[in-house]
């Protein structure tokens, strides 16, 4: 059977992930991202599909990171009614974001004096479209074609799309869509799963050229940099993602204070969106791995500790700044390209006693990006903002795999000698080609660089 793949996102770009996959009789897509980043990428995610969203059957969500789903509601408005298959956890995830991200879309529509990207009509529709599927568990398209969701180990319920597809010699072919990759061993969750038997595999390259530091470190990190901060008397400010990486960072303070390694000192999580999906994680025990699973049967809620406090009202959050140093603030969102955590950076950001402490990934051209790279001044809400205090930086805890797991995934995959074409995706173009390249040059395999848009008849 042949059948031929589009990549209308995530080409040459981190963000915006969507991929097409046309068998002539049924059509797949492969997560519905927003673009994020610059003005010109978000200007992107207004501009009309370049498919008819009416004449797809499926979309499989990898993962519910908005880059992977954030567009799901605007596919409805033009037309899906297929079914949105992901796991259950993926899909608990969604409904609680999505919600989150329509009120910042509203928002920034008003701003902009332009309609939303979606109404809350479209995203409730579009959520009544969804069916979850547990990993390994087989799914029927029809006309031969079947998938199946394997762990990606990247965050809570999130999924490698393997595609099966009848050939001309009776066996099956697949087609691996990887999503996000896992950066192994992780503090909540299970492995990564490995295959064999790809004959085309669709993979992310978001640190493709980059190597993580030491995993075993980043706990040795982050207990220095908290120590450091207190020792100062300043204010730790960590822009976090609202879903798995506060939650990481929630597990690692619990067991740092239970190992008294570090003061009881107010840790508030500035996030009404991380305190709801903290909830989906503690509903969700069973994505976890075994050795988080023994400590929370053993009776310890590995959310929870002295001194910890959500924050979900506006009042609330105002209520932080009369709180004296030292305090720990993580907020959204994960690259200071809004949220609350801009309020606090605002605030802290000229002060040399603080930390900044970035703990995942930082696009190009977003606030957290240019602090990184070592901007003096920044403008926030209009404000010129000096940058005095530290900045650091963990990359261990990235839930991106690096360039060795990338690599070592794409050999496995191959294991079985059939593998054709290997397409590198979700990367910056440099990102992407270095994996691209060292594929090549490594494993002696075929491996592109899609271009925006770009078909391949396979």
């Amino acid at each position: 059977m042949s059948f031929n793949i589009t990549f209308y996102g995530g080409a040459r770009s981190v963000t915006g992930a969507n991929y097409l996959v046309d068998f002539g009789t049924k059509k797949i897509l492969v997560d519905c991202g927003m673009f994020q980043g610059s003005r010109y990428a978000e200007d992107l995610n207004y501009e009309k599909f370049p498919y008819d969203p009416s004449g797809i059957d499926v979309i499989f969500i990898t993962h519910s990171h908005t880059d992977h789903v954030g567009r799901l509601p605007k596919l409805y408005k033009e037309g899906f009614r297929g079914k949105v298959i992901a796991t259950g956890a993926t899909l608990d995830l969604v409904k609680n974001a999505l919600p989150d991200n329509l009120n910042l879309i509203k928002q920034e529509a008003n701003d902009a004096g332009h309609d939303p990207l979606f109404s809350i009509d479209d995203l409730e529709g579009v959520l009544k479209l969804t069916q979850d599927v547990n990993y390994e568990e087989g799914i029927d398209i029809g006309d031969g074609i079947k998938a199946v969701l394997n762990d990606a180990g990247h965050i809570l319920g999130s999924s490698i799309v393997e595609i099966q597809y009848p050939m001309d010699n009776q066996t099956t072919g697949k087609i691996y869509f990887t999503g996000d990759l896992g950066n192994p061993p992780t503090p909540l969750l299970q492995p990564t799963k490995f295959v064999t038997d790809a004959d085309y595999v669709v993979i992310e390259s978001a640190y493709g050229s980059r190597i993580h530091e030491d995993k075993n470190e980043r706990k040795n990190l982050l207990e220095n940099i908290v120590i450091e901060t207190i020792k100062n008397g300043g204010v730790l400010m960590i822009p976090s993602f609202a879903m798995e990486r506060t939650q990481e960072i929630l597990y690692e303070f619990n067991n740092l204070i239970n190992e008294k390694k570090i003061p009881n000192i107010p840790v508030y999580v500035d996030s009404p969106l991380a305190t709801n999906l903290t909830e989906v994680y503690k509903r969700h025990s069973s994505y976890f791995n075994q050795k988080t699973r023994y400590v929370i049967n053993s009776g310890d809620d590995i959310f929870n500790f002295p001194g910890l406090k959500f924050t979900r009202t506006a009042d609330e959050s105002k209520q932080i700044n009369d709180v004296p140093p030292p305090k720990i603030i993580l907020a959204g969102s994960g690259m200071s390209t809004g949220g609350r955590i801009l309020h606090h950076e605002r605030r802290y950001l000229s002060d040399s006693r603080s930390t900044i402490l970035f703990i995942g990934y930082q696009v190009k051209n977003s606030l957290g990006r240019r602090i990184l790279d070592g901007e003096k001044e920044v403008r926030i809400f209009g404000e010129k903002v000096a940058v005095n205090c530290r900045v650091e930086a963990i990359g261990g805890y990235s839930a991106h795999a690096d360039q060795n797991m990338l690599t070592e995934w794409v050999k496995q995959a191959a294991g079985e000698g059939k593998l054709k074409k290997v397409f590198v995706v979700q990367g910056e173009e440099d990102s992407s080609l270095a994996l691209s390249r060292k594929i090549k040059r490594v494993l002696n395999l075929d491996a592109v660089v899609p271009k925006p848009g770009e078909s391949f008849d396979l």
